[in-house]
């Protein structure tokens, strides 16, 4: 039996590196050590290589387009950093042509999702899904922003949505798996079928067990004894970290010179750069230009990566819907606490008080996140506590090994439900 497994994700590139190529990365990985075959195949987005290896994981990437008319340089760009439905002929060609595959594996909606979709059904294969951004409970302001680069735009792609059956991507998919509690139930709430499994993101426990934190801080100019608080995320409206900001402000309004002490650390590729400007007026605007740092993005072997979580106080997640939150899996594996705003699939990943500490952004703006800076600050001892719990939770239910186990459960559900189907 093929051992052959192609992952799909939108794009894959090391310069633009999230949540969800961390995962498919963890993920092939893991089938490697046990004897898979996994490969990634993805579009061009983003890359200058048609070919590459990572990990001892092939990655074949295929060209591409945003079948809209009209479409500008820049308005490619936001597509292609962010949310774009790309149309790729090339992998749909590859992927059908490919009779040796054991299944597929999207992580991908829309219309190269749909190519999956059509490519597995040709083939007589299973395919699952991977809902990684969510779609289910996505707030009406991120689609809209997500949506400007095609507005008043004619797309004349919707022929190829129907062909390659887009919209019934996860209605027809074998296996449809959420990395958020709360989108599993929504998922099962709106699909015709109880194909679905919550499967939470997982994390190398052993990667962040230890790093040189000072040598972070000494890098990146960082006193020794500041109060250091980091948020590792795209730089974009969703992730919010202009809530991050205000709280500072609102901190340092209110004791000055506790907050004076304070350090922000913000880490991310910029997929929204006008959002990055905002960002960044903000910062002027509260005389915070000494005590936030932007830095870029990094990959996934930088050693900076863990330095950085190893360097800082108090991880922070100010993100305005979250479907889970490999971040905070780095974070409690590196002993470090959480401040999460409490939205999506961090309501049940974060234990509050134990594991990490809740605020809501949407309700309470700037103050509650302020006031847990000020309390971490005063209270060492609290953190460590949450710090050391989160690395216990990581270990023991979110590490790889666990997860990829319970990955191979599914799949083996959705070659039964494959076989079902093409017996009936």
């Amino acid at each position: 039996m093929s051992q052959r497994i192609i992952h799909v994700p939108r794009r894959f590139v090391r310069e633009e590196w999230g949540g969800t190529e961390t995962v498919v990365l963890e993920i092939c990985k893991s089938q490697l050590a046990l004897g898979a075959s996994p490969e990634i195949w993805t579009s061009m987005a983003l890359a200058n290589s048609r070919h590459e290896t990572m990990s001892g994981v092939p990655i074949r990437r295929f060209p591409y387009c945003y079948p809209f008319i009209g479409l500008s340089r820049d308005e490619k760009l936001a597509m292609d950093k962010k949310g774009g439905n790309l149309l790729s002929m090339s992998a749909f060609w590859a992927m059908w042509r490919s009779k040796d595959v054991r299944l597929y594996h999207a992580h991908v909606l829309k219309r190269l999702g749909g190519e999956v979709r059509t490519a597995a059904r040709l083939n007589k294969k299973p395919y699952v899904v991977s809902l990684h951004g969510g779609i289910f409970d996505v707030p009406e302001e991120e689609l809209t922003d997500m949506m400007k680069p095609i507005e008043n735009k004619f797309e004349w792609g919707r022929l190829f949505g129907a062909l390659f059956g887009s919209r019934r991507t996860l209605e027809d998919a074998d296996y449809v798996i959420c990395v958020g509690a709360n989108e599993a139930e929504a998922a099962r709430k709106s699909l015709p079928h109880d194909r679905v499994d919550y499967l939470p993101n997982g994390v190398d426990t052993e990667k962040f067990v230890s790093a040189d934190g000072m040598a972070f801080r000494k890098t990146h100019g960082i006193p020794e004894d500041a109060f250091l608080l980091l948020t590792l995320s795209r730089l974009d409206s969703q992730k919010n970290q202009i809530a991050l900001v205000e709280a500072l402000a609102k901190w340092k309004s209110l004791h000055p010179d506790q907050a004076q002490r304070a350090r922000v650390v913000l880490i991310g590729p910029q997929t929204q750069p006008a959002y990055v400007e905002k960002l960044k007026q903000k910062i002027a605007e509260f005389g915070l230009q000494d005590q936030v740092m932007i830095l870029p993005g990094m990959k996934t072997d930088d050693p900076q990566l863990t330095q950085a979580f190893h360097a800082c106080d108090a991880f922070v997640l100010t993100s305005r819907h979250e479907p889970f939150g490999i971040v905070v899996l780095e974070a409690w594996s590196s002993g470090k606490p959480v401040f999460v705003n409490q939205v999506g699939g961090l309501k049940t990943l974060v234990s509050h008080e134990k594991t990490g500490a809740f605020f809501n952004y949407e309700t309470g703006g700037s103050d509650e996140l302020a006031a847990l800076l000020q309390r971490g600050f005063e209270n060492r001892d609290w953190l460590k506590q949450m710090g050391e719990a989160g690395r216990e939770e990581a270990r023991q239910n979110y590490d790889w090994k666990q997860i990829s186990a319970r990955l191979e459960g599914i799949y083996q559900k959705a070659e039964e439900c494959r076989r079902v189907k093409d017996e009936g």
